[in-house]
């Protein structure tokens, strides 16, 4: 396959919405492919901050890959998955990742696949970077006005960030902040 034929279908990334943010009202979410790079800055910013050190540069790249499966199932909220088979959702992104993945390269493939099982240190540490991202943005709609979005909050505060001490800070301060957006309100 050329290169070219592997690129293209990813392109989709660029225009499909969240759409978590479209079915809590707002009106023009980020993109997949917003989201995948705003995962990657959180790995950026926190990754050379942990003990023991990480490969960030590895850790960029399953950030990158994370979401590549959506090109072709596109983003399911949860309440779809949970309309779903159990395992059907991690199914379908398996596929997608070889039918997307495989051609781009062998290593986005297997950059794919460590970020779903999450058996690595690297792979959970994106992990809380891709709901850190999430909690980020649902600040920012805060921020603009957004109303009716505490799913995304109750979502933040159950995250468990005990392995990673800088994850917790920095949920530590998309909570503060968001606290004092409701004070001022």
């Amino acid at each position: 396959m050329s290169h070219l034929s592997a690129l293209l279908p990813l392109l989709a990334l660029d225009r499909l919405p969240r759409t978590g943010w479209l079915l809590s009202g707002v009106a023009h979410p980020e993109s997949v492919a917003a989201h995948s790079l705003g995962t990657a800055l959180v790995v950026l910013a926190l990754g050379p901050r942990l003990e023991p050190a990480l490969d960030v540069d590895h850790a960029v790249s399953l950030a990158v890959l994370h979401d590549a499966p959506e090109a072709l199932l596109t983003d399911l909220p949860h309440a779809a998955v949970a309309c779903l088979p159990a395992g059907a959702k991690a199914e379908g992104e398996r596929r997608a990742a070889e039918q997307l993945l495989a051609p781009l390269s062998a290593h986005a493939h297997a950059c794919f696949g460590e970020f779903q099982a999450r058996a690595t240190r690297a792979a959970r540490f994106v992990y809380l970077c891709d709901k850190l991202q999430l909690g980020l943005r649902w600040l920012g709609y805060r921020r603009e006005g957004a109303r009716g979005l505490a799913e995304f909050r109750a979502g933040l505060e159950r995250l468990d960030c005990a392995e990673f001490p800088p994850c917790a800070a920095l949920r530590a301060e998309i909570l503060a902040a968001a606290d004092e957006l409701d004070a001022r309100a």
